[in-house]
Formats: structure tokens, C-alpha cells, sequence
């Protein structure tokens, strides 16, 4: 098992660790306050039992676990909050990752060494090992646990002059062509690797429903079989194949799904504060189709049947 896989368990483990410190007892309350303990069988949630069982392709590694468990009974307090803390490289230095013991640092979109949108390969590299010195400086007595950088590659490495950047993934999605998507994974890791990050923020799962969102252009196509299939190649083309011996080797990188649950399913083109889940009508969010408004293309496409609305947007 290679470092990639250890401190990303690390980081997950440590995370549980944290939730599961023992809180002191509360003080018991009087005999009139307590609430009484209902025996009432609680209802099953019908979304639930629609979610599919997670397996993970890997299997346990008990050494791998112990030597998770022998790093967590020698951190401090501080040291497990800052494993669990992801800070920019826009608001965080070398130095702040040695001070607060950061587990993780990302530049996301326009993110660049010393704000140098030109930035070279060897700008980048000197930064990756500045972090990378920084987090395991165990000068102060700490625990030596090497960072993760994340960063935004989701059609290459986009942040980087002289990268390789393909077609964004509604262009890539067109091509209905999982191989190939594969093998931008693959070019993709290479890439970003070279320039001493070890983690992208990619694939991108949204499923659009609504092309007047903004942000339709990251999604793969407007059916979720097609997502799906797409977003599974660029992780393997990522993360080489689990199981075998280039899963997360020196030629892949850490893969993470993205954005959120129903990332995509907008309200007539509207992401601000909710998502389309279920397909239902929300009259709360609603615009009224009065005399005033009920010629509003924005008014006519919310409150149709979706059959209705994909009818309609389709050119005869």
C-alpha cells in the first residue's frame, strides 16, 4: 500500500477519531425533566432503501489500520484538527501549515504559486515541496504526516501554462466514448503529478437537467447511465485500476467525485439554495404564472410536467 492510500486513510480515520473523543457526562437532571424513552418502532425511510450498498474495492489491511491507529494515539489534539483542515494556497504558507499542522492545502480555479497565472513547472514544484517540508518538520515534537494538495483538474490541469486541456465534459460526454475518457485520466494524472500535487478534484458528477444553468457545460449529459459511466473511466484513468500494481502508484493520482447528491438538478436553470432532487414541484420556489408573468418563458418551463419541458426544448 503507497503513501496516497495511507494518508488518505489517515485523514479519514483521523476525522472518526476526532467525533469519537470522549465528551465529559453531563450533569443528570431532575426526575420532572428527563423525557420519558419512547418504545414506538421508528419508520423505515422509503428514500433509503433506495440507496445502494457501498463496497469498496480495496481490502482491509490490518497493518495498514495499526499503523493508522499507532500515528492517531501519538498526535495532539491540535495536530488531529489541523489533519482535518483544508486551507488554499492563496491564505496558507509553508509556514502556516507547519504552525497549525495542516493535513491539506488546494488551489481551486485561478489559484497559482505566488499568484503568477504564469507560473512554471519549477514555480509549482518548489511550492509542492515547500508545503511537503513544512508538514513533516517534527522539530516541535509532533507527529510527521506528509499534506495533501488538491487541485482542480477536470478536463486537465487547467491552472497550469502549457498543460494539456481537453474538451469540458459536456463536449466529452458528447463523444459517448468511455475509453477515451479513460485515457484522459491517464494524461491527466500524468500532469498534474508533474507538478508535485497528488490529488484532483474530478470527475465532475453532475447530471444537467436544465441547459440555462450555468454551470452546464461540467456536467457529462443530462442522463445519469452516461455520468456514471464517464465519471467511472476518469477515475480508473485517475487512480489506475484497484487492485492492481498502478492503483495510486507514481504515474496516478487521488480521484474525488464531485460536487454534491443531485449536483446539476437546478430549478429552472437556478442552483442558489436548492436542488431538484426528487423532480417535485416546489411552490415555494415557484414563479407566480399570473397575467403579469404568465408569458414568461422562465414562468411556462417551471410549472410543465418534465416530459413536457424536454419535449418542448427539442427542435422538431
Amino acid at each position: 500500500m503507497n503513501n496516497h492510500h495511507i494518508r488518505a486513510l489517515a485523514m479519514m480515520l483521523t476525522c472518526l477519531n476526532i467525533a469519537a473523543c470522549d465528551k465529559p457526562a453531563e450533569p443528570a437532571q431532575p426526575a420532572e425533566m428527563q423525557q420519558p424513552t419512547s418504545t414506538a418502532p421508528v419508520a423505515s425511510d422509503p428514500g433509503a432503501m433506495a440507496w445502494p450498498a457501498a463496497r469498496s474495492p480495496l481490502p482491509d489491511d490490518p497493518a495498514l489500520e495499526q499503523r493508522v491507529s499507532d500515528l492517531l494515539a501519538r498526535m495532539s489534539d491540535e495536530e488531529k484538527v489541523g489533519q482535518i483542515i483544508q486551507a488554499e494556497i492563496r491564505h496558507a504558507t509553508p509556514d502556516d501549515v507547519r504552525q497549525y499542522h495542516l493535513g491539506s492545502i488546494l488551489n481551486g480555479g485561478g489559484a497559482f504559486p505566488n499568484g503568477d497565472k504564469y507560473a512554471t513547472i519549477d514555480d509549482w514544484l518548489a511550492l509542492a515541496d515547500a508545503y511537503h517540508d513544512a508538514s513533516v518538520d517534527a522539530a516541535d515534537g509532533g507527529v510527521a504526516i506528509p499534506l495533501l494538495w488538491g487541485t482542480d483538474a477536470v478536463h486537465g490541469h487547467g491552472n497550469v501554462i502549457g498543460a494539456t486541456i481537453f474538451p469540458h465534459n459536456i463536449g466529452l460526454g458528447a463523444t459517448h466514448n468511455p475509453a477515451l475518457i479513460r485515457e484522459i485520466g491517464r494524461a491527466t494524472a500524468l500532469e498534474v503529478l508533474a507538478t508535485g500535487i497528488d490529488w484532483t478534484y474530478a470527475p465532475t458528477l453532475a447530471v444537467a437537467q436544465d441547459d440555462r444553468w450555468g454551470r452546464t457545460y461540467e456536467s457529462y449529459g443530462e442522463e445519469p447511465e452516461l455520468v456514471r459511466a464517464m465519471g467511472m473511466e476518469l477515475v480508473l484513468g485517475l487512480q489506475g485500476e484497484p487492485g492492481s500494481p498502478q492503483f495510486l502508484d507514481g504515474a496516478h493520482v487521488l480521484a474525488t467525485g464531485k460536487h454534491f447528491l443531485a449536483d446539476g438538478g437546478t430549478d429552472a436553470g437556478d442552483d442558489d439554495d436548492r436542488s431538484d432532487a426528487t423532480h417535485a414541484p416546489s411552490p415555494a420556489r415557484r414563479p407566480r404564472c399570473d397575467r403579469t408573468s404568465r408569458r414568461s418563458s422562465r414562468c411556462l418551463w417551471s410549472t410543465r410536467p418534465r416530459s413536457a419541458r424536454a419535449a418542448s426544448a427539442r427542435p422538431p
